[in-house]
């Protein structure tokens, strides 16, 4: 199955109705024939009865109407047993988790419930008494952790999307290991509230999907505050982002990546960045080493204590429930006090100051998603050391409160899968998922997205179901400069590029730090067309950025060169009287160059 959430939304409003599609998804799930995929499947009855009750609502508010999915079986389902991979740890939840409602609100379909490295601790997908999923591509290959069973079903095709969770690459990492799109949001946009906790101060619920499109179009359904999870963090709106031509992407120094003799991945993730850089991105190189010591912090910290706290019960009353593997990790919390706790902390405040410094040099993080790929003998014979090289490109973003998504490269020459991560600053999950997009239509897996009508799909510009006002900026705020920051922090979106009509003059205006320009409005054709870049805000971001504007700026209406217009920035005439005219430079950009 090949189908995405648009074809489903599409098909039933053609008239398809819902139990078929239950009755499809159903009997794809039987030919498949995994049963270590499923810990839990929703009686085929029941699903019918959700279905036929759903058609009976109709559709109108609905934008996932009809669609299934499934959920990792640490996240609750109603009337459905949750275990986390331990059957001692069975309980029956009377209602949903949080997000598992906002989708069903959506219309969306809870088929089951997957399989996972027990109690969400592994990156590989082998650490369940329920056995192993098979890997969606290759059967000797591991399917990844620890949301295994879910990467997998969105894999095999099964259903378009599923539901994981993320602490450090759970929800990246079986994403490239099974050939799809992982969204790992970021800290506090997806409630937690009933899900079983690995780490409570890392953790997220995760989205897999087969493209870009999808994954985000979930994401943008179930983000909401959570006034019951202490962990919630009220966000905008999100929007998806195009991809701006100036965006700059940090990639480690080549003497820092790492891929273990792996020379297919080596080779595969140099032909990613170059794809990302045909596309129009340009390539920096940065220090990771600051990076790594903080995805070592993970598991070699006091942190792992908090999947201590998670099963403390359970471990303390009855340790040989526990996966042999799974019960050593946790057990070694025992180690750790609140001395070690502490020093920890202070040094990961260290370590978040001096990566900090690193997003001054680029706008968003390109990293392979895992250094190689390994079979499950191969971990079999080597789980703990194989588990925490897959963490290599993972297990810092959630200490460091940043968002990611996984997306598929360009493919390796052996056949097996290659997947690139993009990493940003918390908020910015609109521009990730624009750049991933993009990424993803430069490697033929899927085009570049335009909103199929009655989708949920998000769309980039004004047309965006949040009412999103456009804005036009022309200096320091073009992406990939100093100021560009203050919008991806408001949740801004990329929309295009655009020139200015005739009407404007461009002067670099003096004193200003950053350097600035002023752009102002002189008699019709007797100006330049400059060049702009239009991004979009909320109602609300876009009151606090203006609110923000220092003068001699301030924001009015633009006429542009295809005549529209669009709110933007302009400068009051006091101001250039002795600031230099840069008008025949075209734009900021290209006056900045020739300096």
């Amino acid at each position: 199955m090949t189908a995405t959430i648009a074809t489903f939304v599409a098909a039933h409003a053609a008239g398809k109705p819902l139990t078929a599609t239950i009755e499809e998804t159903y009997d794809r799930i039987a030919a498949h024939d995994d049963p270590a995929l499923f810990i839990a499947i929703r009686p085929k009855a029941e699903a019918l009865a959700i279905a036929a009750q759903l058609a009976v609502s109709g559709s109108a508010g609905k934008p996932l109407y009809g669609v299934p999915f499934v959920v990792k079986d640490n996240i609750d389902v109603a009337g459905l047993p949750t275990t986390a991979a331990c059957p001692a740890f069975e309980y029956r939840p009377e209602r949903s988790a949080f997000v598992v409602e906002r989708l069903e609100r959506m219309g969306a379909i809870a088929i089951g419930k997957t399989n996972l490295d027990q109690f969400a601790t592994g990156l590989v997908g082998v650490r369940s008494p329920y056995g192993v999923p098979r890997n969606a591509l290759r059967a000797d290959l591991i399917p990844g952790g620890s949301s295994s069973g879910s990467a997998s079903a969105v894999g095999a095709g099964l259903v378009p999307f599923s539901l994981g969770t993320d602490t450090a690459g759970s929800g990246r990492v079986p994403a490239a290991l099974n050939g799809i799109v992982g969204l790992k949001p970021s800290l506090g946009a997806l409630s937690a509230s009933g899900v079983v906790p690995a780490c409570r101060t890392l953790d997220t619920v995760s989205i897999f999907a087969r493209d870009v499109w999808d994954a985000f179009a979930v994401y943008r359904d179930a983000v909401a505050f959570d006034e019951a999870d202490p962990f919630s963090r009220p966000f905008r709106q999100p929007a998806l982002s195009a991809l701006p031509r100036g965006i700059r992407l940090g990639v480690p120094r080549l003497s820092q990546l790492q891929f273990f003799d792996d020379k297919e991945a080596e080779a595969a993730f140099s032909q990613d960045a170059k794809l990302a850089q045909s596309l129009g991105a340009a390539i920096v190189e940065f220090d990771f080493e600051p990076f790594a010591e903080v995805a070592r912090m993970l598991y070699e910290g006091p942190w792992v204590a908090e999947r201590y706290v998670a099963v403390k019960t359970l471990i303390e009353t009855n340790p040989q429930a526990l996966h042999p593997v799974t019960r050593a990790i946790i057990e070694g919390a025992r180690k750790f006090d609140a001395v070690a706790a502490f020093e920890a902390l202070y040094r990961l405040a260290d370590l978040r100051r001096r990566t900090s410094r690193a997003w001054s040099e680029f706008d968003a993080m390109l990293v392979p998603t895992l250094p190689r790929v390994y079979t499950v003998a191969e971990v079999e014979a080597d789980p703990v050391a194989l588990n925490s090289r897959l963490g290599t490109y993972t297990n810092f973003v959630n200490l460091l409160d940043l968002c990611a998504i996984a997306v598929p490269g360009c493919g390796r020459g052996d056949g097996l899968p290659s997947s690139v991560t993009l990493i940003a600053r918390s908020g910015a999950d609109g521009l990730l998922a624009g750049i991933a997009a993009a990424i993803e239509a430069g490697t033929g897996r899927a085009p570049a997205p335009a909103a199929p009508p009655g989708s949920s799909a998000p769309q980039a510009g004004p047309s965006a179901a949040d009412e999103r006002i456009e804005i036009a900026v022309v200096g320091a705020h073009l992406s990939g400069l100093p100021l560009n920051r203050e919008l991806v922090d408001l949740g801004g979106s990329f929309s295009r590029e655009v020139e200015t009509a005739p009407d404007y003059r461009l002067f670099a205006l003096p004193g200003s730090a950053p350097a600035k320009p002023g752009l102002l409005r002189v008699a019709e054709g007797a100006g330049s067309a400059i060049a702009a870049e239009v991004w979009t805000l909320d109602r609300a971001g876009f009151g606090e950025f203006v609110a923000k504007i220092p003068a001699p700026l301030g924001i009015g209406v633009i006429r542009l060169k295809d005549g529209g217009s669009v709110k933007g920035f302009l400068v009051e005439a006091e101001a250039v009287k002795t600031a230099e005219d840069v008008s025949r430079f075209g734009g900021w950009r290209a006056y900045l160059k020739s300096r």
